[in-house]
């Protein structure tokens, strides 16, 4: 078979790529391949195959081009995310090393300090996310003293529970403080006065539904009937309003947590076999409380979406002093439109417990508002609905009562739901944290830089 080489008076044209090089060679003429006539390209030894550039002065070459240094910026992502923008123009204008030689030892520290910057990085990531879970989880407990100081309010001392809702908002109104201190605007920034009115509002007209439907139904049914509607409807709006859905996990645990607070609503043994013909006073009255109960859980839904929206401009004493004012304006028109009185304290034991009333109260509010930072709204008022069993089991244990089967199996419910959903959040996972690292050493070892 007839050979023919093509290196006589041909062109070479060689395209570089970082894995191959690619060399085709052509006539002065258009070349055409004929019948019985081999094609024979160069083969290393022969002539001519040397005159590609080699891989030296391709990484060279690529030192030099803009694609490379961007690379290389790409690859320092966590310092330009904490660093200042002066340090990365100082950065950018230090020398580098050069590509051969000690080059090799300056890669391998940097590739080291990435990953240790990476690995930094995700820790602070977890650890952040876990104390606002613990946080998350101390204002459950709080919310849970706020409903048993209610009742011990209501019952012992005759303070009525808007009462003790103003009594908190004027202690509320010394968080102007902070923002004053750091020089912001208590009203919140410009652009996001509005919203922020609004979240005040939605919260302020909350708080008032809540209590004021203590006054008509049994506090039993009144917190799990608005703990119920705020989780239902904060899922509910947090996806039409934000686009911000819940993953497969979260919802199976949300939706146990809901389907408990409805069994604690279903009523006992007792109420069902009442043979007294029911008063229609007595009836409405009830309808009233469970509408007010509604009402207060689409009010708090709204108010925690709204918070969300904006968490990033609004601090979260900015927040509070905007809750204490509006609520401040909205109690006392709740007091006058349902007629009720003002029941002041009589002796210091009654003001002891609106104190810590309003104590428990705040830091339930800086709990619950600093996790909306982070965490979806709905998942934050999940983790709430553990003041449910809290306060029903101080409230069993003071009247040395048996519960009843609906109280047993929904606060098991609530708890379990619950405790599943911190334990995932809390503990940590050895399977992510090896999955992290795999990825961690798959980029580090990876041989495009």
């Amino acid at each position: 078979m007839e050979s023919t080489h093509l290196l006589g008076s041909a062109k070479k044209r060689v395209k570089i790529h970082p894995h191959a090089v690619t060399a085709k060679y052509a006539t002065q003429a258009p070349y055409s391949p004929q019948a019985g006539v081999h094609t024979h390209f160069p083969q290393p030894g022969d002539e001519g195959y040397d005159d590609a550039p080699s891989f030296e002065d391709f990484g060279s070459f690529l030192e030099e081009t803009s694609d490379k240094k961007r690379l290389t910026e790409a690859k320092k992502w966590p310092l330009s995310l904490f660093a200042s923008k002066d340090k990365d123009k100082d950065k950018a204008a230090a020398p580098r090393p050069p590509v051969g030689g000690e080059g090799g030892g300056g890669g391998a520290r940097a590739a080291k300090g990435v990953g240790e910057q990476l690995a930094s990085f995700g820790e602070a990531s977890v650890s952040a996310s876990r104390l606002t879970w613990v946080g998350l989880l101390g204002a459950a407990l709080a919310n849970g003293c706020v409903v048993v100081l209610t009742r011990v309010g209501s019952e012992r001392f005759r303070l009525d529970p808007l009462f003790l809702l103003l009594v908190r908002s004027v202690v509320q109104l010394l968080s102007v403080a902070v923002p004053l201190h750091k020089g912001e605007n208590p009203f919140g920034p410009e652009g996001y006065r509005l919203r922020l009115l609004c979240y005040g509002v939605a919260y302020s007209l909350s708080s008032c539904c809540a209590y004021s439907s203590l006054s008509f139904t049994s506090p039993e049914d009144g917190a799990p009937a608005w703990r119920l509607a705020t989780t239902a409807l904060s899922a509910t709006l947090a996806f039409l309003l934000l686009e911000e859905r819940l993953g497969s996990a979260d919802g199976i645990t949300l939706a146990a947590g809901l389907c408990g607070l409805g069994v604690l609503l279903l009523p006992t043994a007792e109420e069902s076999n009442a043979d007294s013909p029911t008063d229609p006073a007595i009836f409405w009255k009830g309808a009233f409380g469970w509408s007010l109960s509604a009402l207060a859980g689409l009010w708090m839904a709204l108010a925690l979406v709204g918070y969300r929206s904006m968490k990033e401009r609004v601090g979260v004493a900015t927040a509070l002093f905007t809750v204490s004012w509006t609520s401040c304006v909205l109690t006392p028109a709740s007091m006058g439109l349902l007629q009720e009185g003002w029941s002041w304290p009589a002796d210091a034991a009654s003001w002891s417990v609106a104190a810590a009333w309003a104590a428990c109260s705040t830091a339930a509010f800086l709990g619950v508002t600093h996790g909306l930072a982070r965490i979806h709204p709905a998942l934050v008022s999940a983790s709430q609905s553990l003041e449910v069993p809290l306060a029903t089991t101080v409230h069993l244990a003071i009247l040395r009562l048996a519960p009843a089967a609906p109280e047993v199996v929904g606060n098991a419910m609530v708890v379990l739901s619950v405790g599943w959903l911190l334990a995932v959040k809390l503990l940590p996972s050895r399977a992510a944290s090896r999955r992290h690292r795999e990825e961690y050493e798959e980029i580090l070892d990876s041989p495009i830089k």
